[in-house]
């Protein structure tokens, strides 16, 4: 079991996402996070375009115009869910908006001093070694280009948190593999390998922690009618909405706030030892996550994946969170 930690101790941070609502109600948590020094937010494509992912963490960031302003990384790559996927496409649209928002309107002037994503990784890497931790919300590919253009980011980067896979459920995207990891198999398969103390936050685990109706209604009541409350109350409602209407589901699973919570220390949660091994080439098995717990891997484990997590701290942390960046 994983203690939280010490309430003095503050966690410097990147976090690299493709926002979805999911991922923009996790960077929110986090810059309400006093445990919390978000240094940088990076986009990544996966449900939407690395531009579009862009734009709308460049919104998130001046929408709560913090006291001190996570930098931008920028991301050109196109959105992995394509027309030839038109099922997997409504569905990411009924969620979460046609980019990303829900119903919001992203209009906002592009960077004019554009830096990449992954060179942005490598950057603060190297400005703080040894203490930073990097969150991937998304495919893993910024983290595979960070370490191909900089092969001592292992030995400068303290740790790595990422949201994806799944271990003992089926997947999300196909019946066997996770949206993050099937998005961009090479770069996951690529990452297992990286000598970076790694810990994975796989779909069985995330998708616990749910903020139901009566904590949704009595979280949007508390909310203050400032612009950030406002936006954070029509995200939420356009979330509740779609997951009833269109995945049977009683309430918002908080995937990404599940993994911020562990990239933070802030609850408790309980991790094994694994080797783990991406399918790069099977027709039907595609992005799996291949667990391999055989005793022969015994001392070469390339991950510690969550096994499980205080699912009502992880509800009750988001809450307060957003609270504090509502007022």
């Amino acid at each position: 079991m994983r203690g939280r930690r010490g309430s003095s101790l503050v966690q410097k941070l990147i976090i690299d996402a493709d926002p979805g609502i999911g991922d923009a109600l996790t960077v929110l948590t986090a810059m309400g996070d006093p445990s919390v020094e978000l240094l940088a937010v990076t986009a990544s494509a996966g449900i939407v375009s690395g531009l579009q992912a862009t734009r709308n963490l460049q919104y998130l960031i001046e929408l709560v115009n913090p006291v001190r302003y996570p930098r931008i990384g920028q991301c050109n790559l196109p959105a992995f869910i394509n027309d030839a996927m038109p099922e997997i496409a409504e569905l990411s649209r009924s969620l979460n908006g046609h980019d990303g928002l829900g119903q919001t309107d992203v209009g906002i002037a592009d960077l004019h001093n554009r830096r990449e994503s992954d060179k942005l990784i490598v950057d603060l890497v190297r400005e703080y070694p040894g203490e930073v931790r990097l969150l991937t919300l998304g495919p893993l590919s910024n983290l595979f280009l960070a370490a191909d253009r900089d092969p001592q980011l292992s030995g400068h980067l303290h740790s790595v948190v990422s949201l994806g896979g799944s271990t003992h459920a089926a997947g999300d995207v196909t019946a066997s593999a996770e949206f993050n990891i099937w998005a961009d198999t090479q770069a996951a398969c690529a990452v297992c390998s990286l000598p970076i103390h790694k810990t994975l936050v796989p779909l069985e685990i995330s998708d616990k922690p749910v903020l139901g109706f009566d904590d949704l209604n009595t979280l949007c009541r508390s909310l203050k009618p400032t612009p950030v409350g406002s936006f954070v109350s029509r995200l939420l409602q356009f979330a509740v909405r779609g997951y009833r209407d269109h995945e049977a589901q009683e309430g918002i699973p908080l995937h990404g706030v599940s993994a911020l919570a562990v990239a933070a220390g802030v609850e408790a949660f309980q991790a094994e030892s694994a080797y783990i091994d991406i399918e790069t080439a099977g027709e039907l098995t595609q992005g799996m996550t291949v667990v391999d717990h055989r005793h022969i891997r015994a001392g070469r484990s390339n991950f510690e994946v969550v096994s499980s997590i205080d699912d009502a701290g992880v509800v009750d942390y988001f809450t307060r969170a957003i609270r504090r960046i509502c007022q």
